[in-house]
C-alpha cells in the first residue's frame, strides 16, 4: 500500500497494524458518516526505512503528491495557493496509542502566498497570521530542532497573552519567528511540498525519540514496528470566536462516573489543549459559544462509545460553529475507573460478561484500594483533579530530580509548570504529579492516569521555577525535598505528610469475582 485515503467520500476501513490506530479509527468514523476532515496515510511499513535514513525518496515523494491531489479534490482547495489555500496537519499513529510521545506538525503549507490566500478567503488577517506563526513555531521545533524557548521569548516580549495578539502583532511575531530560524542557519522552504516532505520525515523519525522509547519500555510496547504518518486537511479552531479545539471523554476516566469530561480552548488549535501549556474551559463554554456543536458532540460521544464498546477519548475542533472529529481512541483510565466502566457497560448491555472480563485482563484487582486523607488541614493550593487517588512525597521540580530521589527510596511529588510528555520518566518515578497549567485532557494527564498516578493540573495560584527548584503559592514557598500531600480527585495540595486511610471498594470487587466465578463455571 502506498497511501490510504480517508474521508472525502471514501468509506474503506483499514487495519491498525497497517495504518496505525489513529488512522484506522478515523476511517471507521468516516464510514459511519461522522464529520471527519479528509486525510491520507503513509503506512507503518515505511517507518523503519525512513527513520533509519533509508528514505526510498521517489516512492515517498510520489505518495505525498498522490495524497495531496486527493485532499485538493476532496476540499476544493489548493495546497499553498494564493487564493484558496489548503493547509494540512502531519501526525503520527502507531498500532497502539502513544499519547503525546510522537511529533506533530500543524499548518503545513502556510507559505507566504498562502497567508495572503487565507486573508482573501476569510477576510480575517488575524487568523491568517496566527496560522503562519503557528506553522513557523511547529516547523522550527519539530523539523529543525530549535529550542521552543526561543519562540516563547519572542512571544513574551510582547507582554500580552497570545490569545490577545492582534493581526499586526501576529504578523510581527511571524517575522520574528522566521528570524529565529534564519539565525540558526536553518532552511525554511517556501515550497509547500518541501515543507510536507520535511514534516513527514520528522514525524517518522520521532519514533526513535527518547520519550517515545521510554514510553514503549514502560508500557511493554517494544514489539511495535513503527508509526504511520497521517496527513489531514486542517480545520481551524483559531478562526474566530465561535471556533475552538478540545478533548472529550465519553465518561470520567479518573473516577469512572458516567458523565462526559470535556475541555476546550476557543480561538486555539488542538496542540494548545493537549500540550498542557494552557488551562482550558469546560463544556459550558461550548454551550455558550457554539450550542449546536455542543449538542452534536454529546451525541457523537454516545455513538462512538456504542460503536467501539469502550469509553472514548475524542479530539475535536469547532470551526465557525461546525463540529469536526479529529481522533478517537479508548480512554486511558485509573484502575478504579476501569472496573466501574466494565460493570456499567455490562448493566447497559454494551458488553457481555466475557467481553468485560477481557477488558479487565491487565487491571490489578489490588489496585482498586481507595486511598484518602484523614483529618486534613486547609490546603495551600487547589487545582483540577486529573487522576484520582492521593499521594505523599518530597517535592521535585524536574524529571532528573524525581528519578534521583526515587532511586534513594523516597516517595516523590513531581511539581512542574505544565504537563509535558517529555517528563514521562519522571512520571514513572513519582508517586504523584502537580502542574501550574494544563487541563484534565492534556496528553501528560492521560499518561498519569494510565500509570495510576494521582495528578492535579491547572493550579492557577502556583508559580513554579523549575530552574531554581522551587515554587510558591500565595504566601507559601515550596523547596526541593519539602513534603507535600496531594488529592488527585479533589484537586487539593497540602504542605507536609497527611495521614492516609486505605479503603477497598468491596461492592465492585465482589461483582467482578461473581463474574469470574460465573465465567469459570460456564467454561467447564
Amino acid at each position: 500500500m502506498d497511501i490510504a485515503r480517508i474521508g472525502g467520500g471514501e468509506t474503506q476501513r483499514f487495519d491498525a497494524e497497517t495504518v496505525g490506530a489513529k488512522a484506522a479509527n478515523l476511517a471507521r468514523m468516516a464510514a459511519l458518516g461522522l464529520p471527519v476532515p479528509p486525510a491520507f496515510v503513509l503506512p507503518i511499513e515505511q517507518c523503519e526505512a525512513i527513520a533509519t535514513g533509508g528514505r526510498r525518496a521517489q516512492k515517498f515523494i510520489e505518495s505525498l503528491a498522490e495524497g495531496i491531489a486527493f485532499l485538493e479534490q476532496a476540499t476544493g482547495k489548493v495546497f499553498g495557493d494564493a487564493r484558496r489555500p489548503l493547509l494540512v496537519s502531519v501526525r503520527s499513529g502507531a498500532a497502539r496509542s502513544m499519547p503525546g510521545m510522537l511529533d506533530t506538525v500543524l499548518d503545513v503549507g502556510c507559505t507566504g502566498a498562502a497567508v495572503h490566500g487565507l486573508v482573501r478567503m476569510t477576510g480575517n488577517p488575524r487568523f491568517a497570521w496566527d496560522c503562519r506563526r503557528r506553522f513557523l513555531e511547529s516547523y522550527g521545533e519539530v523539523v529543525l530542532g530549535i529550542d521552543k524557548a526561543q519562540f516563547a521569548a519572542r512571544c513574551a516580549a510582547l507582554k500580552v497573552a497570545d490569545s490577545d495578539f492582534d493581526s499586526e502583532e501576529l504578523e510581527r511575531l511571524s517575522l520574528d519567528f522566521q528570524q529565529v530560524i534564519e539565525n540558526e542557519d536553518e532552511k525554511l522552504p517556501d515550497d509547500p511540498m518541501e515543507q510536507l516532505e520535511a514534516a513527514a520525515l520528522a514525524v517518522y523519525r520521532s519514533w526513535g525519540s527518547a520519550r517515545a522509547r521510554t514510553y514503549r519500555q514502560l508500557q511493554s510496547l517494544e514489539n511495535l514496528k513503527g508509526t504511520a504518518v497521517t496527513v489531514q486537511a486542517m480545520v481551524f479552531g483559531n478562526r474566530c470566536r465561535s471556533s475552538g479545539a478540545g478533548v472529550a471523554f465519553s465518561r470520567d476516566p479518573s473516577t469512572g462516573i458516567a458523565r462526559p469530561v470535556i475541555d476546550v480552548l476557543f480561538e486555539s488549535q488542538g496542540e494548545d489543549v493537549v500540550s498542557g501549556n494552557r488551562t482550558p474551559e469546560t463544556e459550558d463554554a461550548i454551550v455558550r459559544r457554539a450550542p449546536q456543536a455542543a449538542a452534536q458532540l454529546r451525541e457523537t460521544l454516545m455513538r462512538l462509545e456504542k460503536e467501539f464498546a469502550d469509553v472514548q477519548d475524542v479530539e475535536f475542533t469547532v470551526e465557525k460553529g461546525k463540529l469536526w472529529i479529529l481522533q478517537t481512541r479508548s480512554a486511558k483510565r485509573t484502575p478504579l475507573a476501569a472496573f466501574k466502566f466494565a460493570i456499567d457497560f455490562v448493566k447497559e448491555g454494551l458488553l457481555t460478561l466475557p467481553q468485560a472480563l477481557q477488558l479487565l485482563n491487565d487491571v490489578d484487582i489490588n489496585a482498586l484500594a481507595h486511598r484518602r486523607f484523614a483529618g486534613v488541614h486547609e490546603p495551600i493550593a487547589r487545582g483540577n483533579g486529573a487522576s484520582a487517588g492521593v499521594a505523599v512525597g518530597r517535592a521535585a521540580f524536574d524529571s532528573d530530580s524525581a528519578q534521583r530521589l526515587a532511586g534513594r527510596g523516597e516517595a516523590v511529588i513531581l511539581v512542574r509548570p505544565d504537563t509535558s510528555t517529555a517528563d514521562v520518566a519522571g512520571f514513572a518515578a513519582s508517586a504523584g504529579i502537580v502542574t501550574a497549567t494544563g487541563g484534565r485532557t492534556a496528553h501528560a494527564a492521560l499518561v498519569a492516569r494510565q500509570m495510576g498516578k494521582p495528578c492535579i493540573v491547572g493550579c492557577a495560584g502556583l508559580v513554579v521555577d523549575a530552574a531554581s527548584h522551587n515554587a510558591h503559592v500565595a504566601d507559601a514557598a515550596i523547596q526541593q525535598g519539602d513534603w507535600l500531600s496531594i488529592d488527585g480527585e479533589a484537586g487539593t495540595i497540602y504542605r507536609g505528610r497527611c495521614d492516609v486511610v486505605v479503603e477497598r471498594p468491596d461492592a465492585e470487587i465482589a461483582e467482578i469475582e461473581r463474574w469470574r466465578a460465573k465465567s469459570s463455571f460456564a467454561s467447564v
